[in-house]
């Protein structure tokens, strides 16, 4: 195919799943990078190789891309069981390296992106429901265990981000550790009496 034709030349032919997934990956590093209003689907385009009519036949729009990047982290975060576990940390950070602008865009750009607002917050309504179920049995007082249910995900979080932030050392470690921090939650709400 020719450039005009919408591959450019010297790109390499991909399946359409295989192009797809290069298509989000560059959007992901595209959005992380500039945020959803300074990032044109041009930008997307570019990081990907590829020229914006590819970028076309896959996404209708420059939203529909943002999307289908916020739903490709969020996918890989699904809380089995809806019960929060040891394994939850080992799944935020196995997101988290595996696609590390995705997992930054998702949690740092997305709940700023007036668009795009009720897809994190329908996850952090449930991140923070989940983390009260297990939470209220173990704060007594309701007001600090609803603290506490608002805190925990938050906390998690934002120490995965430093994680991936301080290079990505040891992940067994970094899962126990953030463990830890965590179990200081309830603990620090149960005494606030």
């Amino acid at each position: 195919m020719s450039s005009a034709q919408g591959v450019r030349p010297g790109s390499v032919r991909l399946h359409r799943k295989e192009r797809r997934e290069q298509i989000l990956s560059a959007a992901a590093r595209a959005f992380a990078r500039a945020g959803f209003a300074a990032t044109g689907l041009d930008d997307v385009a570019a990081e990907a190789g590829v020229s914006r009519v590819i970028v076309y036949r896959h996404f209708e729009s420059k939203a529909d891309l943002y999307r289908a990047v916020l739903e490709r982290v969020l996918s890989r975060l699904t809380l089995a069981g809806d019960r929060f576990t040891p394994a939850t940390i080992d799944t935020l950070l196995g997101a988290a390296a595996e696609d590390p602008d995705g997992f930054r865009l998702l949690f740092q750009h997305a709940a700023r992106e007036p668009e795009f607002k009720v897809e994190i917050g329908r996850f952090q309504a449930r991140s923070v429901e989940i983390a009260h179920r297990e939470l209220a049995s173990a704060v007594p007082d309701p007001a600090w265990a609803r603290w506490a249910a608002r805190l925990s995900p938050t906390v998690a979080i934002e120490a995965v981000i430093a994680w991936l932030d301080a290079g990505q050392p040891d992940r067994d470690q970094a899962a126990a550790r953030i463990l830890e921090v965590l179990a200081a939650i309830p603990a620090a709400a149960s005494r606030a009496r």
